[in-house]
């Protein structure tokens, strides 16, 4: 039996008859779960015969190069190009297929079959919606404006360098939220209050706070070797954070091993807390 350890490097190919963003997330969540070593071969907009036919040899190159059977996670709605990539060596995680087919049967009716479908509509008012929140969130990162903080969903507070510039793109990109964040700093600290621009907007606050140690390596990255980046600073800094959100009453959680997707759940669950089901915004699209 094959251990973990002598277990040779794959190729994984991802190919899609659009951007592959879906395969790419399923292939990256499934693979996860392996001790495994690959390298990743995306093979996006395969939407003719001649684009699926060189699709094809590449994975049948790899196969021949290696002797091992190349792993294709494939997105491909078209059944006579999914036919055509089937023909090589490999082997095929077919995602839309996978689902497609017990669905078929069940509901008694035929898929479009039409490429492009989940990308579609780019004049809808959901599209306009999470541009319009993509530039809100740009021109709100790091307290940059406090011009209409009303309409923020969210505004995500912490110190310098806590995940907040991720996660709020990550929620206005994949959700259509309008986020805000807000750096903590000394001077708030000294004050002993918030910033006053967010004085009125509590019950949009969010915090994040990371562990001191993971914060200076992070700073360190940016400013080796300075105050800002210096352990002691840190631990001053989130102590100081931590201290702030628990007085105000900020819901917050720390970022130090979690991934921008779980902390945007984390973050989708309490506003849906404290809202009604009509508010809620609508599941991403990928």
């Amino acid at each position: 039996m094959t251990t973990q350890q002598n277990i040779p490097a794959r190729t994984v190919f991802i190919v899609s008859d659009g951007t592959g963003i879906t395969a790419e997330a399923l292939a990256r969540s499934v693979l996860s779960q392996f001790n495994l070593s690959y390298s990743r071969v995306h093979i996006p907009f395969v939407d003719t015969i001649e684009k699926v036919r060189h699709a094809r040899e590449q994975i049948q190159n790899e196969y021949r190069q290696t002797g091992l059977l190349p792993i294709v996670f494939s997105t491909l709605v078209i059944p006579e190009l999914v036919c055509i990539l089937r023909e090589a060596r490999a082997l095929h995680l077919d995602v839309i297929q996978t689902f497609v087919d017990p669905l078929k049967k069940e509901l008694g009716i035929s898929p479009k079959q039409e490429i492009g479908l989940s990308h579609q509509n780019m004049e809808s008012e959901e599209y306009k919606n999470r541009i319009e929140a993509i530039n809100f969130t740009l021109a709100h990162d790091d307290g940059q404006s406090n011009r209409n903080l009303d309409e923020a969903d969210v505004i995500l507070v912490g110190v310098s360098r806590s995940g907040k510039t991720p996660t709020s793109l990550y929620l206005a990109m994949q959700y259509g939220l309008k986020v805000a964040n807000y750096p903590l700093i000394p001077e708030d600290f000294e004050r002993g209050r918030l910033p006053s621009s967010l004085e009125s907007y509590k019950n949009k606050l969010f915090g994040l706070t990371i562990q001191p140690e993971r914060l200076a390596e992070v700073r360190n990255e940016r400013r080796p070797n300075s105050r800002y980046a210096s352990l002691e600073n840190c631990r001053y800094e989130v102590f100081e954070a931590e201290g702030m959100m628990n007085l105000e009453g900020i819901p917050y959680l720390s970022s130090t091993s979690k991934s921008i997707e779980e902390i945007s759940t984390a973050i989708l669950s309490d506003m849906r807390a404290f809202s009604s089901p009509a508010q809620e915004k609508p599941s991403p699209k990928i």
